[in-house]
């Protein structure tokens, strides 16, 4: 009589192997570059214009971010369809949510949301890094999200895309307490045209959002078009 004994693979290691797989299929196909950072009562997120197909463009002036409300962002990056039906289920939510309601959704709510929808669909996961960029009551909010909803709340700043690692380093390096909007707009605009200089997926431009009490401010960059 012969017995057999198989390992059975732990979560974690389950987790790797599809974590590997699906960073491959998220970021890398079409590339993109997405930065958020924290000021003094004011927050600001950032994204490069550029839709590819891995090395050949297709268009350079691709949507990634969007204002759900006059008080929240949504910055999304990875594959270039699942952003379009990604943020198109956000607003349909907050949409449903204000007309339940009679209210609007507060950005810690939204942020929550975000979480959960991401979670309800864990099985066949939307392949997006959400980043969501908010101001409560004079207070900046900013979190990001793995595939599967994980909710991390930062209090510095966030980074997705290709050009993540990158951005990362640049961003360590220039972030500072307490910016005011114009400091943040102009050192968030630096971090994301340096990071994209030094990655081929990303570029062809970027927008740097800047939200504050009195409004929302947008600026255009032109980069280097390779």
């Amino acid at each position: 009589v012969f017995f057999f004994f198989f390992k059975q693979k732990t979560a974690y290691e389950m987790l790797r192997s599809l974590v590997g797989s699906e960073m491959c299929i998220r970021d890398s196909y079409n590339g993109g570059a997405i930065i958020g950072m924290i000021g003094k009562n004011c927050v600001a997120l950032a994204c490069d214009r550029r839709l590819g197909v891995q090395f050949q463009t297709i268009a350079t002036n691709f949507q990634k971010v969007f204002q759900m409300q006059d008080d929240i962002l949504l910055g999304l990056s990875g594959l270039g369809t699942d952003i379009q039906t990604f943020s198109a289920v956000m607003e349909y939510e907050l949409n449903l949510y204000n007309l339940k309601e009679n209210r609007k959704m507060k950005p810690n709510t939204f942020a929550n949301l975000v979480s959960t929808t991401l979670y309800s669909k864990r099985f066949s996961p939307y392949f997006v890094s959400p980043i969501v960029a908010g101001l409560e009551k004079g207070q900046p909010v900013l979190t990001t999200y793995d595939s599967i909803g994980c909710l991390t709340k930062t209090e510095e700043f966030v980074v997705g895309g290709t050009a993540a690692e990158t951005l990362y380093g640049i961003a360590e390096a220039f972030y500072r307490p307490n910016l005011n909007p114009d400091e943040l707009g102009e050192i968030v605009a630096q971090i994301l045209v340096s990071g994209c200089d030094r990655d081929i997926l990303s570029g062809w431009g970027g927008v740097v959002y800047v939200l504050t009490e009195d409004g929302l401010s947008t600026k255009i960059l032109k980069t280097k078009q390779t």
